[in-house]
């Protein structure tokens, strides 16, 4: 039998309590959501009578998810940012504001700060030049009707050959595979870069525990990360997941996305790579981006998620 005590008089006097409304201090719109959390909270315990071992077995995971730093991609991994994306889909449309390249989400791997360049950027550093294939990355930046956004800013992240991110993997220099391009009179945007691999979750991680309690592997496909801005446009937040990737339509993250599959061609022309100042083998990928006005300056700037920013 399940004993449901959540509604009664006295505990909703106490998580009222709990979560401040009984004083005059503090955010109220922070005590909202804790009373609902709380709320929630208990109803979730009664409803699937959880035991007081389950609980805390939760709270020790919640410990050690946050002591690791895999919360953000947790939240990934269990579809949270996907709705978020959908969410915004959603009221957008409801307000008609319809059209432009799809977003996507960001993840948890961004570093602010990236060197600029105007038009063309080399994003790697060569470390990886005996393994990895050289690509060149390029493309536009258009508005609704397809004419070209002068003066863009295109903010790109990858990981390496391996999967890994400069910062977070201390064994890349600073900045690598991070760049950001200003596009040129034509808004076209051009990179040469390596292509990147695919990663999965660390296997001893928080993150990658919970997914093998769910069943589920913890694999991304190969992709290129993209923040595109521009006054008076909103500002796009998305990623490019490349083609033929073993991972494309079963991301752990559920980032990919119809409109969001970047061609990859390999190309193996000896002239081709001369004229392209590369050895052997080298790849190619154009992507466009369209970008839909503003409806307020508000849209114009990404949001204000914490995230990494390199060290001086």
């Amino acid at each position: 039998m399940t004993v449901r005590i959540s509604n009664t008089a006295p505990m909703l006097e106490l998580f009222q309590d709990a979560a401040g409304l009984k004083n005059a201090a503090g955010n109220p719109r922070n005590k909202q959501i804790v009373l609902r959390i709380l709320q929630e909270t208990a109803r979730l315990i009664e409803e699937l009578d959880i035991s007081d071992d389950e609980f805390w077995v939760g709270v020790e995971y919640i410990n050690r998810l946050g002591k690791s730093n895999e919360a953000g991609l947790l939240a990934a991994g269990l579809g949270v940012e996907h709705f978020l994306d959908l969410l915004n889909d959603a009221k957008q449309a409801e307000a008609g504001r319809t059209g432009g390249t799809p977003r996507t989400i960001e993840g948890p791997l961004y570093v602010a700060g990236a060197p600029l360049s105007q038009g063309y950027a080399r994003m790697d550093d060569g470390a990886e030049d005996d393994v990895a294939t050289p690509m060149f990355v390029e493309g536009q930046i258009l508005d609704l009707q397809g004419q070209p956004i002068a003066g863009a800013l295109v903010d790109l992240w990858q990981a390496d050959s391996q999967g890994n991110y400069s910062h977070f993997d201390k064994s890349q220099s600073e900045f690598n595979l991070r760049r950001r391009i200003v596009t040129d009179a034509e808004g076209r945007y051009r990179a040469r870069s390596i292509v990147p691999s695919g990663y999965g979750c660390n296997p001893q991680g928080p993150t990658q525990e919970c997914l093998n309690q769910l069943g589920r592997h913890g694999q991304r496909p190969a992709h290129i990360h993209f923040f595109v801005s521009a006054p008076g446009y909103e500002h796009l937040t998305t990623q490019i997941n490349l083609s033929n990737d073993k991972y494309l339509w079963d991301d752990f993250a559920y980032a990919t996305r119809d409109g969001l599959i970047g061609e990859v061609h390999f190309i193996d022309d000896q002239a081709l790579a001369a004229a392209h100042e590369v050895a052997g083998r080298f790849a190619q990928l154009s992507f466009d981006f369209q970008l839909r006005p503003a409806a307020n300056p508000e849209a114009e700037q990404r949001s204000n998620r914490p995230r990494a920013f390199q060290e001086e």
